[in-house]
């Protein structure tokens, strides 16, 4: 058994020797390591140029699509509904009824003033004839045309009024909203059926009013419709002159062409243009997800070097580089599920 002493004087030598063999072995094992991953062959690979363009920016604003022609049916007298012909839905035609209105005292009426009417031609006649035999003077004859032309009015007053009970459609359309049923009361100015022609469809978008400066009647506008997965053009045709003081913004309408999945009050976009200015632009790609970044392969010196980008708006079929890429630089393009940071590369 070593002496306490001794053992204390040998240990840091002891301890020194084990370091040094166990530094030894993790030194040859790593070098082993390193010699069983042999270098990748090059990889033939596709690049394109980091162009510097100037590419004009859009403004989208949200706009609706609504019919050129639409109009809220109501009554012009109170009654109740009898007849109402048409479904929600339903296409009509102009001159078609749409509705019926009950008001017999109105019929009442329309009677009245046709026997007032009938008994002032009678009595006109008679005095004609009576001032033919000297029976009469000229002075009754005027009286009683006036009083013949006032019944005329009061009846044809009451003719109108009866023409009232009977609603038809002003325009080939359709009905896109029927509040009103069977029954219920109608009263002027309550809106019983909504008609819309959707043969004819615009769209109407605020503007902001630093940008509706720029806009002109005639100019045709990107539009975009999600619902109906469609991209159109629109012609405006109407630009407010002057601008909403609460929102800033000004009307427009633009007419588009119809289509059968386009429906009066979908939700749209416009692109307005917008600033101009130079950016980075490479394809769209070479550009892949990496986490919660982006990522491209700049090629240098035959080396494929990982670069984290941030991206901007996309033009096509190129995409704008915030930051990460210079102007000119050669950005991979294919084969990017097989490259790796530092892999030598080829270009085709």
């Amino acid at each position: 058994m070593i002496p306490k002493q001794i053992y204390s004087r040998l240990y840091p030598a002891i301890a020194g020797v084990i370091g040094l063999l166990v530094l030894a072995g993790c030194q040859s094992e790593e070098h082993a390591h390193h010699e069983k991953a042999p270098e990748l062959p090059a990889l033939a690979v596709s690049v394109a140029a980091a162009e510097e363009r100037t590419p004009l920016r859009q403004v989208e604003v949200m706009a609706t699509v609504k019919a050129a022609e639409s109009a809220s049916i109501a009554a012009r007298i109170s009654g109740n509904i009898t007849k109402l012909p048409v479904k929600l839905g339903g296409s009509v035609s102009r001159g078609d009824i749409l509705a019926v209105i009950s008001a017999d005292e109105i019929r009442a009426k329309v009677t009245q003033a046709q026997a007032q009417l009938d008994q002032a031609e009678r009595n006109l006649k008679r005095e004609q004839n009576l001032l033919q035999k000297n029976a009469a003077t000229k002075e009754s004859v005027r009286t009683l045309e006036e009083s013949r032309k006032i019944a005329e009015a009061a009846y044809r007053e009451a003719r109108t009024m009866l023409d009232y009970t009977t609603i038809k459609a002003p325009f080939d359309g359709v009905i896109t909203s029927k509040p009103a049923n069977i029954g219920d009361l109608a009263v002027p100015g309550k809106t019983l059926l909504t008609i819309e022609n959707e043969s004819s469809l615009q769209v109407i978008a605020d503007v902001p009013e630093a940008l509706v400066l720029a806009l002109t009647i005639g100019d045709r506008l990107p539009v975009r419709i999600d619902a109906a997965d469609l991209d159109i053009e629109g012609t405006i045709t109407e630009i407010a002159p002057t601008a909403d003081p609460r929102s800033r913004t000004a009307p427009i309408k633009l007419d588009v062409a119809p289509s059968p999945a386009l429906r009066s009050g979908q939700f749209a976009r416009v692109s307005l243009p917008g600033s101009s200015g130079t950016a980075i632009m490479v394809p769209a790609a070479s550009v892949k997800p990496f986490g919660q970044l982006d990522r491209v392969f700049i090629v240098t010196d035959g080396t494929a070097r990982l670069q984290l980008v941030k991206t901007g708006l996309t033009h096509g079929d190129h995409i704008e580089i915030l930051s990460g890429v210079n102007g000119g630089e050669q950005v991979v393009v294919s084969d990017l599920t097989e490259i790796s940071d530092g892999r030598k590369v080829t270009i085709n």
